[in-house]
This record gives structure tokens, C-alpha cells and sequence, in this order.
């Protein structure tokens, strides 16, 4: 369904991001670092997909990757007043390191 979704709007943030939380839980990471990056590209100011694309980037043992998507999610949340979202991915690069 998702997938019919985004042929008639490949923009749709929250399909896209849908689909890439499907394919987290099917265990398809690729797939699902793959549609959250199409996410952030589409729709820059969509938090969610920097957020939980860091998570599978950590799960990946793909650490430099997950800091730099955490870090251009903490940029977003500053510009869109998201103060919630910063601090936990503030958080998660604390944590990392």
C-alpha cells in the first residue's frame, strides 16, 4: 500500500518514511537506510528520518555515518524549533561519542 502510495507521490515524507519503518521491521536495512535517505532528501526538515536512519547506521556498526546523520538532524531541529527531537539525538551522539 505504501508503495502504491508513493508511485502516485513519490514526496509523501510520511509514506516514505512508513515504508522504511516496514523494512526495519522486516529486518531489510538496506532497504529501510535506503528510503529513510530518499526521505531526508525529499523532505529535509522531516526529523524522524534523521533520527531513527542513526539507529539503524549504529546497528550497522556504521558509526561515522550514524554521528553525521545525527548531527544534520540536530541542525534541522535548531532551524525548525524541534527541541524535543534535538535533545534526544544530542543524546545518542553523547552517547557514541
Amino acid at each position: 500500500m505504501l508503495n502504491e502510495i508513493l508511485q502516485q507521490n513519490p514526496g509523501d515524507a510520511f509514506a516514505r518514511y512508513g515504508l522504511a519503518m516496514a523494512y526495519v521491521a522486516e529486518g531489510k536495512r538496506e532497504e529501510a537506510l535506503k528510503e529513510f535517505a530518499e526521505t531526508i532528501e525529499r523532505s529535509p526538515e522531516y526529523v524522524p528520518a534523521y533520527q531513527m536512519s542513526a539507529q539503524e547506521l549504529l546497528k550497522a556498526g556504521r558509526v561515522d555515518e550514524a554521528k553525521a546523520r545525527l548531527e544534520a538532524g540536530i541542525a534541522v531541529c535548531q532551524r525548525t524549533g524541534n527541541s524535543h527531537a534535538a535533545s534526544e539525538m544530542s543524546a545518542m551522539l553523547d552517547e557514541i561519542g
